[in-house]
C-alpha cells in the first residue's frame, strides 16, 4: 500500500516547492499454520512453502501451498496472468497478496495473490510424485529422500513430532527425571545377542586393540542405565534411539527403532507399575491375564498354530494376535511369564512349581507386543545366584553393587514408539512411521 508525505526543500536561491514521497507498505511474513488460522486477515502478507497441488483455469490459477507448519494447506487464488510454466508439484515458491476469508466451506481462508515468485524449481517429469495420482505407503518408501514431499508421509511425520512432545509431556507431569542413556555401551541389556559392534574404522588403531578397552555395541536397551539412576531418583525416564541386529525384513521389525523407558523405584506390584504408569501414559485401560491363563486360552482354541502352545514356551505373533482378538480386539497386559524365558534381571516370584517372573508385556491389535517389563530382583542373594548360573557374576558385579548399596524395590518397561504410532495410526508398515527406515539389508542416506 502506498503512504505519502510532503517535504518542503528550501533551496539556496530563496525559493521553495513541495515533493512527495511514497513508500511502500512491507508484507507481513506468516507461516502457513498462521495464515491457515486467519492471523492478519485482510492484511498483506507473504507465505513460502511448496506447491501441493496447481490447477489452472481460464480467469484464475489456483494453488496449494505448505511449508510443513499445517496439516492443513494454504489455497492461493491469482489471476490466470500469473500462471508460470515453473509452477508445478514440488516448486518452491514465495506468495504475495491479500488474505481473506474464503467463500468456500472447505477452507477458512485464502490467499488472493498479487505476486508468484517459483524460488526452486521441479521437474514434473522425473518427480516421482504425480498431482492426480494417489500413491501408497509402499511406492513411496522406494524414495526415501523425497517422501517426505508427499501430504501422507509429511503429516506422519508431524504426527510423530506431535506424540514425541506428548510423551515428554506426561513424564514431566509426572515427576520423571530425563536421562540421555548412552548410544555406545558395553553391555547386552536382553541377552538375546542381536548386537552391533562398535569399533573404530581409522589407520591409526592399533590391530587388535580395542578403542574401549572392551567390547562395545550400539545399545540395545537403556534400562540398566536406568536402574542406575533410580539409585537417585525415584522417577526417571529415556527416550532415544536403540538398535537390534535382526535379520528380518518383517513389517514389525527395524534395526534402528526409538524407544520410550522408565524406571520407578518403591514399587513392588506389578500392576501398579502398569497401571499407574503405562496406562496413565497410554490414557486407556486395559484386561490384564497371567501367562498360564494365556496357554490356556490357546490351547483351548479351534485355530491351528504353527508353532507349539505348551507352558513353557515364548509367546509368537500368531499367539499374540489370537490373545489380542480373544480378549475383544482390545489391547490387554500378559503378565507372569516363566522364569526362564526372562533376562537375569527380572523377579522371581518364587512360586513353584510353575516357576515364573514378575514381568509384563503389552499386547495390542495388528501389532503384537507393543510394551515389555519388569520388577527388577533388588534381592542380593537371589540376583547372584543368577549371575552366576549365568556366568555374568564378574561382567554384572556393578550391577550387584546397586543391590548392595541402598538398594530399593525397582521397576521398569520400555515401550516401542514406532509400534505404538502404527497400532494409534492403523500403519501396517513400521518402515512408514519413521523418517530413515533402518533394516537388514536397507541403509539409504
Amino acid at each position: 500500500m502506498l503512504q505519502a508525505a510532503a517535504k518542503t526543500l528550501s533551496l539556496s536561491r530563496g525559493a521553495s516547492f513541495s515533493i512527495r514521497r511514497y513508500s511502500v507498505k512491507t508484507p507481513t511474513k506468516l507461516r502457513v499454520s498462521e495464515a491457515v488460522s486467519g492471523a492478519q486477515l485482510g492484511g498483506n502478507v507473504k507465505v513460502q512453502g511448496w506447491v501441493r497441488s496447481v490447477r489452472p483455469q481460464k480467469a484464475n490459477l489456483f494453488l496449494h501451498v505448505n511449508d510443513g507448519s499445517s496439516l492443513q494447506s494454504l489455497q492461493v487464488v491469482a489471476s490466470s496472468e500469473l500462471n508460470d510454466p515453473l509452477l508445478t508439484l514440488g516448486s518452491a515458491v514465495e506468495v504475495t497478496g491479500t488474505l481473506r476469508k474464503s467463500p468456500h466451506q472447505k477452507q477458512p481462508v485464502e490467499l488472493e495473490a498479487d505476486q508468484i515468485h517459483v524460488i526452486g524449481v521441479c521437474n514434473p517429469v522425473d518427480f516421482p510424485f504425480k498431482i492426480k495420482e494417489r500413491h501408497s505407503l509402499e511406492y513411496i518408501r522406494q524414495f526415501p529422500h523425497l517422501r517426505c514431499r508427499t501430504n501422507a508421509f509429511s503429516s506422519l511425520l508431524r504426527i510423530r513430532s506431535e506424540a514425541t512432545t506428548a510423551v515428554h509431556s506426561y513424564f514431566k507431569e509426572n515427576g520423571f527425571v530425563q536421562i540421555h542413556t548412552p548410544v555406545i555401551t558395553s553391555n547386552d541389556c536382553e541377552g538375546a545377542g542381536e548386537l552391533f559392534q562398535v569399533e573404530p574404522s581409522g589407520p591409526e588403531n592399533e590391530e587388535g586393540e580395542k578403542f574401549f578397552s572392551v567390547p562395545a555395541f550400539l545399545t540395545v536397551s537403556g534400562q540398566l542405565h536406568l536402574e542406575v539412576m533410580s539409585g537417585a531418583f525415584s522417577k526417571v525416564y529415556t527416550f532415544g534411539p536403540t538398535f537390534r541386529a535382526e535379520n528380518s525384513q518383517s513389517r514389525r521389525h527395524l534395526a534402528e527403532f526409538y524407544m520410550v523407558e522408565a524406571e520407578v523405584s518403591f514399587t513392588q506390584s506389578l500392576e501398579d507399575l502398569t497401571k499407574n504408569t503405562v496406562e496413565a501414559m497410554l490414557k486407556k485401560r486395559f484386561p490384564v491375564i497371567t501367562y498360564s491363563e494365556a496357554i490356556d486360552i490357546l490351547n483351548h482354541s479351534s485355530q491351528k498354530f504353527s508353532f507349539p502352545t505348551n507352558w513353557g514356551c515364548d509367546l509368537q505373533t500368531e499367539h499374540e494376535k489370537y490373545l489380542v482378538k480373544h480378549c475383544g480386539n482390545v489391547p490387554v497386559f500378559v503378565t507372569d511369564y516363566p522364569y526362564d524365558l526372562k533376562p537375569f534381571y527380572a523377579r522371581d516370584n518364587q512360586d513353584h512349581p510353575r516357576h515364573t517372573a514378575a514381568a509384563v508385556d503389552l499386547l495390542v491389535p495388528g501389532v503384537g507386543e507393543l510394551c515389555g517389563g519388569s520388577l527388577r530382583e533388588e534381592r542380593l542373594d537371589l540376583l547372584r545366584a543368577r549371575l552366576e548360573e549365568a556366568g555374568l557374576e564378574d561382567t554384572y558385579s556393578w550391577y550387584l553393587d546397586l543391590r548392595r548399596f541402598g538398594s530399593a524395590p525397582h521397576g521398569g518397561f520400555g515401550l516401542g514408539f514406532e509400534r505404538f504410532l502404527q497400532c494409534i495410526l492403523g500403519v501396517d508398515n513400521i518402515k512408514d512411521v519413521i523418517a530413515f527406515p533402518r533394516f537388514s539389508r536397507s541403509c539409504h542416506l
